[in-house]
């Protein structure tokens, strides 16, 4: 992926360079880092950053703090990449799947039901394979600094129930902007189609697609269970966010100040995940009293429909270790 400066100069003439100087010296030399999203403030993730924020503050001893942009205030998801890329932004929070064009080890999580839980993931998140997938975006001027928990991504459809694979042939599913997520879906039996989330809840409306697929919190928010009436809890990726800081913001930090910055987000991820958990229950809850059908599947069919894919990937050199490890975490 490219960086494209020229081509978002716009942009940034318009939210202004006064607002987006990164890495800014405040009052009485306070280091102020400027972290944007695309959530909304009501999102797990968003409150997240706030106690980031709180934390930041409390282990620097008010010497560090962050100015957070919500609801793609400065921009989208791929905007915000670019404006890391060219030093003009600090920190924002992108989808692992966004990451995939950066860094081949991504790819990983959108690989179906190569976690066989959510305590093994969090492990391998936690752990040494984590960091090292969090590192290897370096060479695009930016890296990974900490995960938050986006919980697992399932099927949901307006007309027709999806309780095996078998049920998804005919089917056009919008998934992610992703080729490991596209060969997901034709390995499961149905059409991966594209269209930008922002376009979805119309596209579902009128049957451009049959459905979709994502985590609880994300349908209600986008206000999709209006207009579906099935979600179907197969749970077939685990793709999670990812902070990422750039790298020319990164290099102006001291050693004390990157510990400040690293503790502060574990922490924050910690928090995260708890609201996380609490988050998509209501998301459920919501989908119910708003009478979509919530089904549990058998998952065994999807993990066989999955396992030549798996295999495949452990095939390439480029994922063997990497899957060994996964694999091998407990």
């Amino acid at each position: 992926m490219k960086i494209g400066a020229k081509a978002f100069l716009s942009f940034l003439l318009c939210v202004g360079m006064s607002l987006l100087s990164a890495c800014g010296e405040g009052a009485r030399g306070v280091r102020v880092l400027k972290l944007a999203h695309g959530l909304p403030p009501n999102h797990s993730v968003h409150q997240g950053l706030l106690y980031m924020g709180e934390r930041l503050e409390a282990v620097s001893d008010g010497r560090m703090r962050l100015d957070i942009y919500a609801s793609a205030q400065l921009g989208s998801e791929n905007q915000c990449v670019e404006l890391l890329q060219i030093g003009s932004l600090d920190i924002t929070k992108v989808s692992s799947a966004a990451l995939e064009g950066f860094a081949d080890p991504f790819k990983v999580f959108g690989i179906p039901y190569l976690f066989s839980s959510r305590e093994q993931y969090y492990k391998v998140l936690e752990g040494p394979v984590g960091q090292r997938i969090l590192e290897s975006t370096e060479p695009y001027w930016f890296r990974g600094l900490a995960y938050f928990d986006s919980g697992t991504r399932s099927f949901y459809t307006v007309n027709k129930p999806v309780r095996e694979p078998a049920d998804l042939r005919g089917m056009k599913i919008r998934v992610q902007k992703s080729p490991i997520a596209v060969e997901m879906m034709r390995a499961f039996g149905g059409s991966a189609t594209p269209v930008d989330w922002g376009e979805l809840y119309t596209a579902l409306q009128s049957n451009v697609v049959d459905g979709a697929e994502n985590n609880p919190p994300s349908v209600t928010t986008a206000f999709h269970h209006e207009v579906i009436h099935y979600y179907s809890v197969n749970e077939h990726t685990m793709c999670p966010d990812v902070l990422i800081v750039s790298l020319a913001t990164w290099k102006k930090l001291s050693e004390r100040e990157r510990e400040w910055l690293r503790r502060a987000a574990d922490e924050a991820a910690v928090y995260q995940r708890r609201l996380w958990a609490e988050q998509e229950r209501e998301s459920l809850e919501e989908m119910r009293a708003r009478g979509v059908e919530i089904i549990y599947p058998d998952k065994r069919p999807f993990e066989e429909a999955a396992a030549p894919m798996i295999e495949r990937y452990k095939a390439d050199p480029v994922f063997h270790d990497l899957i060994e490890q996964i694999q091998h975490t407990r």
